[in-house]
């Protein structure tokens, strides 16, 4: 399958399932709300119990001022500081839980469109993949937190001992060391970089595995690692979408940057355009996800390549060689009543 295709069917996937983006910006509403009310009101509780005036934050002294002796203070307000890092604690897992369940239901919605199980978007369906997808989604990011925890384990040992290496040359001649540094440092940064865009790969190949095959969580990296090492294009592919990604973000940036500086109506206009980009960042990265699921299920060993409804022509049953149409349709009539056999001809 061709790479401009696959992008193609990604953004009609998304615009036949646009209100996936309006859920997304659902979503990020419901965290914002949600931070004020669990987080911001016990943070207003414990600024009022600890004497400060919340019309005058910007005398900053008063705020150090009560933090000097923390152990007191911790002490004394034991309790409300109990009941603070509990909120906090409680925003961050319902938040977690409810991007987990969004980004199940939405990846599930677009799994159902590229197999053709799906017709128009349905609440019902988005929510019955949410609540499928939710616990495998939990076992496969924790999996891929994993493998970068490792990862980052690994690189900071090479940054080690590339330090070593350079201090090492810094007592021999400080030219040397200067060399042995940037040469170094730019060969760590070049793996560092290879090695994080490879486990994004395998992380957006398992996320299809996992919602187009139903694979568990650790069989959905080792499909996802197989996929890529069988199939170059697929990662090719991911790098020309994220890469357009990313792209795309830096120029939504670069353009409403500049109006955060125009007299009086800035600021408004600066607020409106960062919903503009939140909208624009959560569709293209829905576009992103549908391409790359749509590229696995084609080159997908399955053969589940048919793809009905994505404008691909399901292959022609096949016909074995021991048998024909006319075969079976001579083979179904009765005997002694077909044509009499040549040579012979009917008594009377």
């Amino acid at each position: 399958m061709k790479y401009g295709e696959a992008i193609k069917n990604g953004f009609r996937i998304i615009n036949e399932n646009w209100q996936l983006v309006m859920i997304q910006i659902a979503a990020m509403f419901a965290s914002f709300a949600g931070f004020f009310i669990m987080v911001g009101i016990p943070l207003a509780i414990a600024f009022i119990i600890f004497g400060l005036d919340l019309t005058e934050l910007s005398r900053i002294h008063d705020l150090l001022g009560t933090f000097q002796k923390p152990s007191e203070l911790i002490s004394k307000y034991f309790g409300l500081v109990v009941l603070v890092l509990t909120s906090v604690l409680l925003y961050i897992l319902i938040v977690l839980s409810l991007g987990v369940f969004v980004f199940g239901g939405s990846i599930g919605i677009i799994a159902r469109s590229i197999k053709g199980d799906a017709g128009e978007f349905s609440f019902k369906e988005f929510f019955s993949e949410g609540k499928r997808l939710f616990f495998p989604l939990v076992g496969f990011t924790t999996v891929i937190g994993l493998i970068f925890v490792a990862l980052a384990f690994i690189l900071g040992l090479f940054g080690g001992a590339i330090a070593a290496i350079v201090s090492m040359a810094r007592e021999q001649e400080a030219t040397l060391a200067l060399f042995l540094g940037i040469f170094f440092s730019l060969i760590l940064l070049l793996v560092a970089l290879s090695l994080i865009l490879v486990t994004l790969a395998i992380t957006i190949y398992g996320f299809a595995a996992l919602t187009i095959k139903g694979f568990g969580p650790v069989r959905s990296v080792k499909e996802a690692t197989r996929h890529l090492y069988h199939h170059a294009g697929a990662f090719y592919l991911y790098c020309l979408v994220f890469g357009g990604y990313v792209i795309i973000s830096f120029l939504l940036l670069f353009v409403g940057y500049p109006l955060k500086f125009v007299p009086f109506v800035g600021p408004l206009f600066a607020v409106v355009f960062q919903f503009f980009m939140h909208i624009s960042q959560n569709y293209f990265g829905l576009v992103m996800l549908a391409t790359i699921f749509l590229y696995y299920f084609i080159t997908a060993d399955d053969r589940q390549a048919a793809a009905v409804g994505q404008g691909i022509p399901e292959a022609p049953p096949a016909i074995s060689d021991n048998s024909s149409p006319e075969r079976d349709i001579s083979e179904s009539q009765v005997p002694g009543q077909g044509d009499a056999p040549p040579g012979k001809e009917e008594s009377g």
